[in-house]
């Protein structure tokens, strides 16, 4: 029998705040049991195993990332809707790096048959893309660019890679009016 008031949601929003605390590859079924002051096995009545709570937590970051973004995007095109884009991707990643972590798992095709609001992490760069004109394959390849500055620079700015005395806001609004300019003038005729 399930422990009076533990339920799944709980379990798994508990599991996600720890992630934000201890990192997302640190979870363990017996800390978030700790943190409930049950037993371990308690907790199996609402996860299967740790793998089971690891893709919930990354649905449940992925669903937030994804009304956060969409949320930036309203209403919003062009170079506006890249920086709302941008800035709001950060924010998640900076106030909640462990649910960031998250969001890197890759997820099996049932988790978004499951949970189609997950698909706008992968619609939303398409459609704020779209907004500069770019149509395949110009537009795959300018979405891969997106994602690889943007987690690129929170990975390394979450790790602690940025030393140098040059401030990273400096940095950051510098390469994004870099992608500007990048998307803004895409090369070559294909995809445009």
């Amino acid at each position: 029998m399930a422990r009076a008031g533990l339920t799944s949601e709980r379990v798994v929003a508990a599991a996600a705040d720890l992630a934000d605390t201890v990192g997302f590859e640190n979870i363990t079924i017996a800390a978030l049991a700790r943190g409930f002051g049950v037993k371990d096995a308690s907790l199996y009545a609402h996860v299967r195993n740790l793998s089971d709570l690891s893709t919930r937590v990354a649905v449940l970051s992925g669903l937030d990332l994804a009304d956060r973004i969409s949320d930036a995007l309203a209403g919003r095109a062009g170079r506006d809707a890249l920086l709302a884009f941008a800035h709001a991707y950060r924010a998640f990643a900076r106030e909640h790096p462990g649910r960031y972590a998250a969001t890197q798992l890759e997820l099996g095709p049932s988790a978004l048959d499951d949970h189609p609001g997950l698909r706008r992490n992968l619609t939303g760069p398409y459609a704020l893309l779209q907004g500069y004109g770019l149509t395949e394959p110009a537009l795959t390849d300018a979405v891969r660019l997106l994602r690889s500055t943007f987690h690129g620079f929170v990975a390394l700015e979450l790790a602690g890679g940025f030393r140098h005395s040059r401030d990273v806001e400096r940095s950051w609004a510098t390469a994004l009016e870099a992608l500007h300019v990048a998307l803004s003038n895409w090369p070559g005729e294909e995809g445009r």
